[in-house]
């Protein structure tokens, strides 16, 4: 059965805190990377954390697996993970109680 978790991830060393998200390194190839996994159904929701003046500190993806090893597994090979963009910070298993899309 899959659950739902959220991966929670920080600025990693080679991210630019000068630039948007969209202008970080390896833009393009994280963004068809995300995109795949959107279109397997892994990722359900996701967007990058912003400070107040609205540039990005972090991510945060919400993910449907099974257990958070899988979840580990799949985001290992995200081009901003191994370049360093991104660092994963945290999984954890999410029950939804209130959904107000339904």
């Amino acid at each position: 059965m899959k659950n739902t978790f959220l991966a929670i991830s920080s600025a990693g060393p080679n991210g630019d805190p000068s630039k948007s998200t969209r202008d970080q390194p390896f833009w393009d190839e994280h963004a068809a990377f995300i995109d795949q996994l959107v279109a397997e159904g892994f990722i359900l929701m996701g967007g990058p954390l912003v400070d107040q003046g609205g540039m990005p500190h972090g991510a945060l993806l919400i993910v449907n697996a099974e257990d958070e090893n899988e979840v580990k597994e799949k985001l290992k090979n995200d081009p901003w993970f191994e370049k360093g963009i991104l660092k994963l910070e945290s999984v954890k298993r999410w029950q939804i109680f209130i959904d107000a899309r339904k």
